[in-house]
């Protein structure tokens, strides 16, 4: 095994079997897991297929500051369109690469049937690629 970034790949750092909800799952019950399991954004399933990601934030800003009632809203009208995953065969790499081009912390691991198989954090990449370009990328996500 080589310990250099570059050649990692993100299954090799992948959380696999992510806790994932459905897009009818309550806010309410969305923020408990994120409580209870630790976890920040949690992927969207729908019928096997990652069909959105749920960060706190969205819930900060869709729900609360908009005034909704948290109980009346569900994962799949709150959540962030914009999904952006990775394949579990790209490299370290080319995941902190995405993160920081669309500033998340978190990636849905899906294979190429779109099958969610694990998920990948901004520190899970950090860890291993410590070369220049990783540290820049980290710096750039928690400006």
């Amino acid at each position: 095994m080589t310990h250099h970034g570059e050649h990692k790949q993100v299954r090799d750092v992948m959380t696999p079997n992510p806790r994932t909800i459905e897009p009818s799952t309550p806010i309410v019950e969305a923020a408990k897991l994120m409580r209870d399991e630790d976890v920040g954004p949690v992927p969207i399933v729908e019928s096997g297929r990652v069909v959105g990601i749920l960060t706190d934030r969205d819930i900060a800003v869709r729900v609360v500051a908009e005034g909704k009632d948290p109980q009346s809203k569900t994962a799949g009208e709150v959540a962030s369109k914009q999904l952006v995953t990775i394949d579990p065969d790209q490299t370290i790499d080319e995941a902190a690469r995405l993160m920081a081009q669309h500033q998340v912390r978190r990636l849905p691991v899906c294979e190429e049937d779109g099958r969610l198989v694990g998920i990948v954090a901004q520190a899970d990449v950090a860890l291993v690629g410590e070369d220049a370009q990783t540290g820049e990328v980290v710096q750039q996500i928690s400006q």
